[in-house]
């Protein structure tokens, strides 16, 4: 058995290498590093594949979301509703705008953000709701978007860990996580589903007047060189990054069907276990992506087991560990612990398993009996 790996990118490059060496040679021969013809011709196949009209590449995750809502032009003080579990860069770009986070407790089955504590958050100072598709798997848009239309809200989605996953709507109908809100937003850091050999991000929007205004954010707030029409920030991906990204797209599918025939597979070993609690889907088996494979570990001791875990050579992450309601950074006396009993549980409860597209299944299953074998 080879050496397992949290996510094994050298395993992926391997079976790209050929196409992924000559376009990256391509582009640099080019010298058009900088909003060259690559970064264009992958922005209009993600629009492609996306079904959205307008794509805005960017210079990381973190900067898609600070952007967007840049774009939306809340003023300091307004609040912005996200998820406390989940990773800081979220509440990080809402604070660094002089924003308020509000920050709500999740669903004990999805992870993802709690509805009914979204609608006990607003108030009259409530300007949009960020949710979070945590670990692969969409959160529950048409109520999230029943919410925002009662109450004239934005939705700035936080697409970074759920990029190929479908939202299926009560009539049947599939939209691609990313393009369900105002404005979506993820990132390509290198172990994302759809991942550069560097950082990189993106912004999507179906409207034509906040595209506008999102493509002269990232770029200083130019739309002619030199003339500076709205307060903007230097966040561009680069034509490496981008011919990268366009060969991987290709695969996209294909790697989150990978993803999720050995998170199935996981499933099988792992779901009759007393002390396992194995992930729950959603609707149809399309919303879920496993950008992680993430088990809650009950009656038993997590931290031990991942101990045991890395002692046997088997990497394994708990995200996240600590609520962002109780980070240093983002204390704030306005909250009442007993509004984060999921939250404040589940970080004592989660660990996520190497999930990528080269699992082999004796992989799995040495992974899946050490667990079981730990906890018997």
């Amino acid at each position: 058995m080879k050496k397992i790996e949290m996510v094994d990118l050298k395993g992926q490059y391997d079976r790209i290498q050929d196409q992924v060496n000559a376009s990256v040679l391509g582009a640099i021969e080019s010298t058009k590093f900088i909003n060259g013809p690559q970064v264009k011709s992958f922005q209009e196949h993600l629009e492609g594949y996306l079904g959205v009209k307008h794509v805005i590449p960017c210079a990381n995750g973190t900067d898609a979301l600070q952007i967007a809502l840049m774009a939306l032009g809340l003023k300091p003080g307004d609040e912005v509703i996200t998820a406390d579990f989940t990773f800081a860069a979220t509440v990080e770009v809402i604070s660094l705008l002089g924003l308020t986070p509000v920050l709500v407790d999740i669903d004990l089955e999805t992870f993802n953000i709690d509805i009914s504590a979204i609608k006990k958050a607003i108030t009259p100072k409530t300007k949009a709701i960020i949710p979070v598709h945590l670990f692969g798997q969409s959160a529950l848009m048409s109520e999230i978007i029943a919410i925002a239309s009662e109450n004239d809200l934005y939705i700035v989605e936080d697409n970074a860990q759920s990029i190929g996953a479908n939202y299926t709507f009560p009539d049947g109908s599939k939209k691609k996580t990313g393009t369900l809100g105002h404005v979506g937003t993820t990132s390509f850091f290198p172990s994302k589903n759809l991942g550069a050999y560097g950082d990189g991000g993106a912004i999507f929007t179906d409207d034509d007047e906040l595209a506008h205004t999102l493509r002269g954010i990232v770029n200083h707030g130019m739309y002619v060189r030199y003339h500076h029409d709205v307060v903007g920030v230097n966040s561009r991906l680069d034509s490496i990054q981008a011919v990268i990204l366009d060969i991987k797209l290709d695969y996209l599918d294909y790697y989150n069907e990978c993803r999720k025939a050995a998170a199935i597979k996981y499933t099988q070993r792992l779901q009759d276990h007393p002390k396992i609690i194995t992930p729950i889907t959603t609707g149809d088996c399309d919303s879920h992506v496993y950008h992680q494979y993430t088990l809650r570990i009950i009656d038993a001791d997590r931290d031990a087991l991942v101990k045991h875990l890395n002692e046997n050579n088997i990497p394994c992450g708990v995200y996240y560990p600590i609520p962002l309601h109780l980070q240093k950074a983002y204390r704030n006396e306005r909250y009442n612990e007993s509004d984060f009993k999921v939250t404040n549980q589940v970080v004592n409860e989660v660990v996520s398993l190497p999930m990528h597209t080269e699992l082999t299944d004796d992989q799995i299953d040495f992974i899946s009996e050490t667990i079981k074998d730990f906890l018997a």
